[in-house]
């Protein structure tokens, strides 16, 4: 039910899918409908770091249910909103309670799986977060498309229907989430805090995760939302005569296939830290991306860009598969729903800085946009790379020095 809880949330990353329809609805640039995409994602991450804060008050079943509810009603809005052309109810409906809804959804089911299965919590953790990953394949390769055809192209209705489907979804999926029964919970391994939640979210450890975290999320969400249009851009210059349909398909297959990487590396990298640890990992995630960044400042075939944004969502998703374990290795279990919560604002500020940035460069510098996109990708994840370097594991409590939380 986690997954299919998450599954549903992450169809918030197929915005690219109406990035285009929306611009030419409101006739604005990029960056004014890209703040819709924006918003969603800085209210996440803020609400899911109260969502974290409260989450033993409230309950899973409680505050999964609220956020599902929310998220629907976000699309319901921002269908009014663009009925009526109106930018401000776009952004509060999608962006505002749309992205409250996804925050208090996204976190519930992270702690609570990590509770249930303590032993294989990057194994279990990146299983949820996967679904996360896999919406964006289902809105951009099912639902929309349908939904675009059966209405005539008609954006709003659309968007209604879609507020129909998430509160269908996510609504008894939510329902299914509870707690550990308190008689397990006492023999889950790894219970015992390595730092009380004030003392890690206060620790030099806190701030350095935070900031590879931020880094690792802006470089893939710098065009995340825009990958779609980029590709049809390389395809448009190399055969002018390509209709819009056809490149329009195009960018909505490589929102499909790059989302399976996305899930797909939320559990593939979360399985593998708990084997190499994952620090080790989150270093890996981010000096391979340098090379790809390189990459893609060059590349001008558009098959090679989409193989190159294949393997920049499957270590997008792996920092989200990672860092739920990452936490709770890092300060202890019954902490991670208050830390991982609070890390969570990571997202919130690469939410705004990543779209933005790439929209701004977009909108200002049209022919050279994908190049200086990448090299700022390239110098963000230079300085990843050198923090993550100075995380150390914490120390096992009995077994030398006091734990490393700064």
């Amino acid at each position: 039910m986690g997954v299919l809880l998450q599954l549903c949330l992450g169809t918030v990353y197929a915005w690219s899918y109406f990035q285009k329809p929306l611009v030419a609805v409101y006739g604005c640039s990029n960056s004014q409908i890209a703040w819709g995409f924006s918003l969603a994602i800085c209210f996440l991450g803020l609400s899911a770091a109260w969502g974290g804060l409260n989450l033993e008050r409230f309950g899973p079943r409680r505050l999964a249910m609220t956020g599902g509810f929310l998220y629907a009603l976000g699309y319901l809005i921002a269908g009014w909103a663009i009925a009526s052309k109106s930018l401000v109810w776009l952004y509060l409906g999608f962006g505002v309670i749309g992205g409250i809804g996804l925050g208090l959804g996204y976190v519930t089911p992270v702690a609570t799986v990590a509770k249930w299965f303590p032993d294989k919590k990057g194994l279990v953790t990146g299983m949820v977060v996967m679904g996360f990953g896999f919406g964006a394949l289902i809105m951009a390769k099912i639902i929309a498309p349908l939904l675009m055809t059966a209405t005539g192209q008609n954006l709003p209705q659309v968007f209604f229907w879609i507020c129909g489907i998430m509160l269908v979804m996510t609504l008894p999926a939510a329902a299914c989430l509870q707690n550990v029964p308190a008689a397990q919970s006492g023999r889950q391994s790894g219970a015992t805090p390595v730092a009380s939640a004030k003392t890690a979210l206060k620790s030099s450890a806190f701030r350095l995760m935070w900031l590879v975290f931020f880094i690792n999320i802006t470089a893939g969400i710098m065009f995340i939302g825009f990958q779609s249009p980029m590709l049809q851009d390389l395809m448009h210059a190399k055969n002018t005569e390509l209709t819009a349909g056809v490149l329009s398909a195009a960018g909505a297959t490589l929102i499909a296939i790059s989302s399976l990487f996305n899930g797909f590396g939320r559990l593939f990298w979360g399985a593998i830290s708990d084997k190499l640890g994952q620090i080790r990992v989150f270093r890996l995630i981010l000096i391979s991306q340098i090379f790809v960044f390189a990459g893609l400042i060059v590349v001008r075939e558009p098959w090679l860009f989409g193989v190159l944004v294949c393997y920049v969502l499957l270590c997008y998703g792996g920092g989200f598969g990672v860092m739920p374990s990452f936490t709770g290795v890092m300060f202890g279990q019954s902490v991670m729903p208050t830390v991982y919560g609070t890390i969570l604002t990571a997202w919130s500020a690469a939410g705004i800085v990543g779209p933005q940035l790439a929209a701004f460069i977009k909108d200002h510098y049209a022919e050279q946009a994908g190049r200086l996109t990448f090299s700022v990708a390239v110098l963000l994840l230079l300085v990843g790379a050198a923090l993550s370097f100075r995380l150390r594991p914490p120390t096992p409590p009995g077994k030398g020095d006091r734990p490393d939380c700064g």
